[in-house]
Protein backbone atom coordinates (compact mmCIF):
# COMPACT_ATOMS: atom_id res chain seq x y z
CA UNK A 1 0.00 0.00 0.00
CA UNK A 2 2.77 2.44 0.87
CA UNK A 3 4.46 1.82 -2.45
CA UNK A 4 1.25 2.61 -4.35
CA UNK A 5 0.77 5.84 -2.42
CA UNK A 6 4.40 6.85 -2.98
CA UNK A 7 4.21 6.23 -6.74
CA UNK A 8 0.92 8.12 -6.99
CA UNK A 9 2.42 11.01 -5.04
CA UNK A 10 5.47 11.13 -7.30
CA UNK A 11 3.35 11.04 -10.46
CA UNK A 12 1.01 13.76 -9.19
CA UNK A 13 3.94 15.92 -8.09
CA UNK A 14 5.63 15.51 -11.46
CA UNK A 15 2.50 16.61 -13.28
CA UNK A 16 2.30 19.75 -11.17
CA UNK A 17 5.96 20.63 -11.73
CA UNK A 18 5.98 19.92 -15.46
CA UNK A 19 2.60 21.57 -15.95
CA UNK A 20 3.81 24.76 -14.25
CA UNK A 21 7.00 24.81 -16.30
CA UNK A 22 5.06 24.28 -19.51
CA UNK A 23 2.57 27.04 -18.68
CA UNK A 24 5.27 29.65 -18.03
CA UNK A 25 5.58 31.17 -21.48
CA UNK A 26 3.84 30.95 -24.85
CA UNK A 27 6.40 31.40 -27.63
CA UNK A 28 3.71 32.17 -30.25
CA UNK A 29 2.27 34.97 -28.10
CA UNK A 30 5.82 36.18 -27.45
CA UNK A 31 6.51 36.35 -31.18
CA UNK A 32 3.49 38.62 -31.63
CA UNK A 33 4.68 40.86 -28.78
CA UNK A 34 8.30 40.93 -30.01
CA UNK A 35 7.57 43.51 -32.71
CA UNK A 36 8.51 46.27 -30.24
CA UNK A 37 11.88 44.57 -29.61
CA UNK A 38 12.79 43.97 -33.26
CA UNK A 39 14.19 47.45 -33.91
CA UNK A 40 17.12 46.78 -31.61
CA UNK A 41 17.26 43.00 -31.35
CA UNK A 42 16.22 42.04 -34.88
CA UNK A 43 13.15 40.15 -36.03
CA UNK A 44 14.76 36.84 -35.07
CA UNK A 45 16.53 38.01 -31.93
CA UNK A 46 19.92 38.15 -33.64
CA UNK A 47 20.73 41.60 -32.25
CA UNK A 48 21.57 44.83 -34.02
CA UNK A 49 24.87 46.17 -32.62
CA UNK A 50 25.33 47.29 -29.92
CA UNK A 51 22.29 45.31 -28.73
CA UNK A 52 22.83 41.69 -27.73
CA UNK A 53 21.49 38.62 -29.44
CA UNK A 54 18.55 37.17 -27.53
CA UNK A 55 17.99 34.10 -29.69
CA UNK A 56 18.70 30.90 -27.81
CA UNK A 57 19.48 32.51 -24.46
CA UNK A 58 17.98 30.78 -21.43
CA UNK A 59 14.34 31.67 -20.90
CA UNK A 60 14.88 32.46 -17.22
CA UNK A 61 17.72 34.89 -18.02
CA UNK A 62 15.65 36.80 -20.57
CA UNK A 63 12.66 37.00 -18.24
CA UNK A 64 14.85 38.25 -15.37
CA UNK A 65 16.47 40.90 -17.56
CA UNK A 66 13.05 42.16 -18.66
CA UNK A 67 11.86 42.29 -15.05
CA UNK A 68 15.02 44.15 -14.05
CA UNK A 69 14.51 46.76 -16.79
CA UNK A 70 10.86 47.15 -15.81
CA UNK A 71 11.67 47.64 -12.12
CA UNK A 72 14.59 49.98 -12.79
CA UNK A 73 17.14 47.58 -11.29
CA UNK A 74 18.88 47.73 -14.68
CA UNK A 75 19.15 51.30 -15.85
CA UNK A 76 18.16 51.85 -19.47
CA UNK A 77 15.50 54.50 -20.14
CA UNK A 78 14.48 53.04 -23.52
CA UNK A 79 14.05 49.51 -22.20
CA UNK A 80 12.35 50.76 -19.05
CA UNK A 81 9.80 52.55 -21.25
CA UNK A 82 9.21 49.48 -23.38
CA UNK A 83 8.96 47.05 -20.48
CA UNK A 84 6.67 49.34 -18.48
CA UNK A 85 3.71 48.18 -20.56
CA UNK A 86 4.54 44.46 -20.25
CA UNK A 87 2.53 42.20 -17.97
CA UNK A 88 4.21 39.31 -16.16
CA UNK A 89 2.70 36.97 -18.78
CA UNK A 90 4.05 39.15 -21.62
CA UNK A 91 7.53 38.84 -20.09
CA UNK A 92 7.22 35.06 -19.85
CA UNK A 93 5.95 34.88 -23.44
CA UNK A 94 8.77 37.03 -24.82
CA UNK A 95 11.33 34.98 -22.92
CA UNK A 96 9.85 31.74 -24.30
CA UNK A 97 9.91 33.13 -27.83
CA UNK A 98 13.53 34.30 -27.80
CA UNK A 99 14.72 31.16 -26.00
CA UNK A 100 13.07 29.03 -28.70
CA UNK A 101 15.09 30.66 -31.49
CA UNK A 102 18.41 29.36 -32.72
Amino acid sequence: MKRTVSIATIVAGSLVVFGAAHAAGDAAAGKNKSVMCAGCHGANGQGVPPNPTLAGKPEADIAQALRDFKSGKRDNPVKKGITASLSDQDIENLAAFYASLK
